[in-house]
């Protein structure tokens, strides 16, 4: 196995990226047909309009893709493979939530779908099975890798709340990336080909082939979702990846290097955050707009170039988080 796991990780990225190039070439005619297009918020930059009617729920296509691969490559581990189904199925639920959002907003021809508590109630939820699982069906019980220090910490009854925190806002954080054409796919893939390392890292198959699958499939996305995009991944998509990757990275017990590696996700959840804050308390806005992507591309900087950007940054912070990882 240790000699085939080199082919096997590349025939895993493979299948991943071809059927999501299969699935997505699939899907776009049948959105069309059914007018299941993308209405553009009118607060956001002028720019985007022109995008208004272009395809959305691209992110069935892309979370097919990573079920179908990740289950199938994952019965070549069969010690792990309640893992990857638990796993398989956490990304799922929270893409229904997505899905749902999305649906609602092409139905009734408007940017606003389920209400943001609903969303959040739903997430809290899976997000508290996702951690019973892990509590009472795994060896990991409610133990976290420490960086820096390089030791495990059982945080007991805390851990409950902590996996809750660290899923919906990294959840969140990656749908608040899915605001330019390319951005949340390219850095998704990025950033889930250095979970492979830390999968492997931390002996955990499971991650290793799911994560392969996501950057796979979100490769083969980006052959239609780059500027100008013929199709958007919508919450469908956006929620089910952060939820597939954050699920996949708590099997190694190395949540805590999220906030590194997905430095790009935080930065986007931060400035809207800040932005909040700052024109609550004092009428004034940091940001051009927020996420930053916007500030950015309202500075007078090309859609493409800001993606390009926030991708070599991703890249970067995924090289200081295995610095971090080696150090301990």
């Amino acid at each position: 196995m240790h000699l085939l796991r080199p082919i096997i990780y590349l025939c895993v990225f493979a299948a991943g990226f071809l059927l999501s190039v299969l699935f997505t070439g699939l899907e776009i005619p049948f959105l069309k047909k059914r007018q299941l297009r993308q209405y553009i918020r009118e607060e956001g930059p002028k720019s985007h309009q022109k995008k208004a009617g272009t395809p959305t729920m691209g992110g069935v296509a892309i979370y097919a893709s990573i079920i179908v691969t990740s289950l199938v490559f994952g019965a070549l581990e069969l010690d792990s493979l309640k893992s990857m189904l638990a796993v398989v199925a956490f990304g799922f639920f929270f893409g229904l939530i997505g899905f749902l959002d999305d649906f609602i907003k092409v139905a009734e021809k408007h940017n606003l779908g389920l209400r943001a508590w609903q969303k959040l109630a739903l997430q809290i939820l899976f997000s508290i099975l996702l951690c019973v699982y892990i509590m009472k069906f795994t060896n990991q019980g409610t133990n976290v890798w420490i960086p820096f220090i390089n030791r495990d910490v059982a945080f007991g009854i805390w851990y409950i709340p902590f996996v809750i925190f660290v899923m919906v806002a990294m959840t969140n954080s990656v749908n608040l990336t899915d605001g330019l054409d390319g951005l949340c796919g390219g850095v998704t893939a990025i950033v889930s080909l250095f979970f492979v390392i830390v999968g492997h890292h931390f002996l955990s198959p499971t991650t290793e082939i799911y994560c392969l699958a996501m950057a796979g499939a979100c490769g083969g996305f980006l052959v239609f979702n780059h500027h100008p995009a013929k199709i958007f991944m919508g919450d469908t998509g956006s929620l089910a990846l952060g939820a597939g990757l954050t699920g996949a990275v708590l099997l190694t017990k190395a949540e805590l290097l999220i906030p590194f590696a997905g430095f790009v996700f935080v930065m986007e959840s931060a400035s809207v955050i800040i932005q909040v804050v700052s024109f609550k308390t004092r009428g004034k806005r940091v940001f051009r707009m927020s996420p930053i992507h916007h500030h950015f591309e309202l500075g007078g900087m090309k859609e493409t170039s800001v993606v390009h950007m926030f991708w070599a940054i991703a890249l970067i912070c995924c090289v200081i988080a295995y610095g971090i990882m080696r150090i301990g």
